[in-house]
């Protein structure tokens, strides 16, 4: 629930603003937390049913996010005070729960707190990475830098994941299409077909028996079919909610043909990209790694991180950590950052070798593109001809026995 509250801070100056919490009593004791002295709160009117907060609606694109940046770095670039750029962006945001997140970070930020230590309180906006970049521009006292590098660094992110994100619409369409367009026939004209066959005596051939025996299934039997689709998903996703089961799902994904290559590239671009954005803004290597590991996406490669971060630390360089893992890490990959490691240019390898598989990812989107929809059209074509065809040749030698 939202709250407009009116409040005496600690020097005697009057603040207003809104808080949300799950009751008035909530808000009081984190307002008073915040050492603010509250003379007045409410509920906010939300206008009704259809205006409801509800949490499921409560995110922050990764669009929002790099606005959201790109706008910090120019507000620090022109030399606005931290509170003043926050107090702004809150008021300036089209998400209003973004616009919240940035109201109590400026309140946190009045209170005392880091910039870095503020935006780690609101980790559904601002991942690890974010905050370690922040932190690290803090210690440095690059902090418009540092904003300059995370708005570069997630615009080519956002770019790259919506561009495959976005590529993965069509196919997607056409499966739920042939899917809805199959059960349909199965449950509604191929039944009144079957009458006929069955009727006429005529022994159907054995392809024509498996797409009849299918349609009965769904026809006298489709909730229970239902009701184990629905089972599958809840164990599937239950398995998701663990360790061991997201391990196997990622590995999966990155087994299937051309579409596992894919993943790869998209986070050896990811990871490459990472590091030469820390190396950059002087995080030191191990933390470098461990946060990669954290925002790699892919268990897979967290895991591997994981095990390069402690070889790093045993004494180990980071190609050769990279190196005991050569299924995941491509060779070219290992040595040129040993080349970067040798010549003291690791980052500019790393940019490199980012810039190269966006490129790579973004070949690949355009070629799976071009393929998908020839291939979506011969697959929907060949599943209803295929089906059409059981049902009616037996038909078709059925008016031909008659004749």
């Amino acid at each position: 629930m939202l709250f407009s509250y009116h409040a005496l801070d600690k020097d005697g100056h009057e603040r207003e603003g809104t808080i949300e919490a799950l009751t008035m009593d909530v808000a009081v004791s984190t307002l008073q937390r915040r050492n603010l002295i509250v003379s007045s709160i409410a509920p906010m009117d939300k206008g009704g049913m259809l205006s409801m907060d509800i949490g499921i609606f409560k995110r922050v694109s990764n669009k929002d996010i790099v606005i959201l940046s790109r706008q910090i770095a120019t507000l620090f670039e022109a030399q606005v005070s931290a509170l003043r750029v926050f107090r702004l962006l809150a008021a300036e945001v089209d998400n209003r729960y973004l616009s919240e997140i940035m109201t109590q970070v400026a309140d946190d930020l009045q209170g005392g707190s880091p910039i870095s230590k503020a935006l780690a309180q609101h980790p559904k906006a601002f991942t690890s990475f974010y905050v370690n970049m922040v932190r690290s521009g803090e210690e440095s006292g690059k902090l418009s830098e540092t904003f300059g590098y995370l708005a570069d660094y997630l615009d080519r992110t956002y770019e790259v994941m919506s561009k495959a994100q976005n590529a993965l619409i069509y196919p997607a369409f056409v499966v739920v299409v042939f899917i809805v367009v199959m059960v349909l026939m199965l449950t509604l004209v191929i039944p009144k077909i079957t009458a006929i066959l069955v009727d006429s005596g005529q022994k159907v051939p054995f392809y024509t028996a498996v797409v009849i025996g299918i349609s009965n299934i769904l026809v006298h039997y489709g909730i229970f079919v239902l009701i184990a689709l629905a089972i599958a998903g809840f164990f599937v996703f239950r398995a998701l909610q663990t360790a061991s089961g997201r391990l196997f799902f990622d590995a999966l994904k990155l087994d299937v043909p051309y579409v596992g290559d894919l993943y790869k590239k998209l986070y050896l671009s990811r990871i490459a990209d990472n590091f030469s954005t820390m190396l950059a803004s002087g995080v030191p290597v191990v933390e470098m790694i461990d946060i990669t590991a954290s925002v790699a996406g892919s268990n897979v490669y967290e895991n591997l991180l994981r095990e390069a971060s402690e070889a790093v630390k045993g004494g180990s360089s980071i190609s050769d950590a990279l190196a005991r893992h050569p299924e995941q890490i491509p060779g070219i990959m290992i040595a040129m950052i040993r080349v970067g490691e040798e010549t003291g240019e690791l980052g500019n390898i790393l940019n490199t070798l980012a810039k190269f598989y966006r490129r790579e990812v973004s070949t690949s989107i355009d070629t799976l593109v071009d393929l998908i929809e020839p291939l979506m059209i011969v697959f929907l074509g060949l599943g209803v001809g295929s089906l059409l065809a059981s049902v009616l040749v037996p038909i078709y030698n059925l008016a031909g026995a008659i004749n």
